[in-house]
């Protein structure tokens, strides 16, 4: 049986008023100079940025501003924050948003390092071999990036858009200042794509091929179960503080490696690279793609491996039949307003988007995905097909 590592060296500070360690956490750390990367404007407008900056501010920590990461963030802001960083002299990035600024600050951070073109790490053509150090003070509990190895970076200066990934041990974060109260002026749509993103990431690694450690699966169920349980709390409440604790906390330990450890592989993540073209080319938000395409995804491989579905749905709902087991995980994303469908994501697609989509995937024709159920580009047309409705 193959060895499996499990390496999670983030330093983490956890609860109310963690973000106001900035300043003491990055002296620590050496910095002189930080390129402080951030959103929309949001953190802006909110006051926090401004509260963090005085915290640099009193430990003597001198720092230049990049605002304007978007979700599904791009490339072309990547390259402009590579050339801030050297043209300050900048020695330390902070991240102070969610998801896509952590993101696009680790891709900024790839490419101070490693120079040449910051894309050729997402394409396959070069591998990270190291990093400028990357902090982060989490705004939105969703992707796990804060305790994660992924970067996932669009680049909107090609025809198509292609969206892509890259997963390293120099992406983990030096330090995550994660406050839950934060989160609590997230939208409601966010949160449940937020509460959507978390379930996914501890289901695509629960779905394999091979030996299964079962209190690796235990901690998935329970996972699962906590999210379903706080994500509704906080949308009723979004100042509750258990909720967006338990919502945050969840969403760390669902994409640091945790809910693999033990198992022979990480897992599948079909339903990502599925996702990632639609929302790489019509820019919907991440977790509801995947709530769209999860169901019909299940269905086509449940003949795979049915006692799989089997446990997971023993272990979360108490329900031994697999078809009821993905029907109650659909349910459980509309009761959250989340889609099921791609019609849901106000899509209308063809057969020919199918199509399209399914190559796109598969850089036309040239790899499969998947490890649960291996799929190539008929199996992806197939699920596209079913989660349009048109199969």
């Amino acid at each position: 049986m193959a060895i499996k590592e499990y390496f999670t060296p983030t330093h983490v500070y956890f609860g109310e008023g963690a973000w106001e360690k900035a300043g003491e956490v990055l002296k620590a750390h050496g910095a002189s100079k930080v390129l402080v990367h951030f959103g929309g404007g949001s953190v802006k407008r909110s006051g926090l940025l401004g509260k963090v900056e005085a915290k640099l501010d009193e430990e003597g920590i001198a720092y230049v501003e990049l605002g304007g990461v978007v979700p599904n963030p791009r490339v072309s802001l990547v390259r402009k924050g590579i050339e801030l960083y050297k043209s300050e002299g900048c020695d330390f990035i902070l991240s102070v948003g969610g998801g896509s600024v952590l993101d696009s600050s680790k891709a900024i951070g790839y490419g101070v390092y490693g120079g040449g073109d910051v894309w050729d790490f997402y394409c396959g053509k070069r591998k990270v071999e190291g990093t400028a150090p990357v902090g982060c003070i989490l705004t939105l509990s969703a992707t796990g990036s804060e305790m994660s190895d992924s970067s996932v970076i669009t680049n909107d200066e090609t025809d198509p858009v292609y969206k892509r990934g890259v997963n390293t041990d120099f992406g983990r974060v030096k330090f995550s200042l994660l406050d839950p109260m934060l989160t609590a002026t997230v939208s409601k749509y966010q949160t449940a794509c937020g509460a959507t993103d978390i379930m996914m990431h501890t289901l695509e690694r629960y779905f394999h091929q091979g030996y299964a450690l079962d209190f690796t699966d235990q901690l998935s169920f329970t996972l699962l179960k906590e999210v379903m349980k706080w994500a509704p709390v906080a949308l009723e409440k979004p100042d509750d503080y258990d909720a967006r604790a338990n919502l945050m906390w969840c969403g760390s330990l669902s994409h640091n490696g945790l809910m693999a450890a033990g198992n022979p592989n990480n897992g599948d993540w079909s339903c990502h690279q599925i996702e990632h073209e639609l929302s790489a080319e019509f820019d919907v938000a991440h977790g509801a793609g995947l709530a769209a395409i999860w169901g019909s995804w299940a269905r086509y491989v449940l003949g795979t491996d049915r006692d799989r579905f089997v446990k997971l749905g023993e272990g979360v709902f108490g329900e031994s039949d697999p078809v009821k087991t993905i029907e109650k995980f659909e349910a459980f994303f509309r009761s959250i307003d989340m889609p099921t469908d791609i019609k849901g994501l106000g899509l209308d697609f063809d057969e020919a988007a199918c199509r399209k989509a399914a190559l796109g995937v598969t850089f036309q024709d040239a790899r499969k995905i998947g490890n649960f159920k291996v799929l190539d580009t008929e199996d992806i047309f197939n699920i596209y097909m079913m989660a349009s409705g048109l199969k």
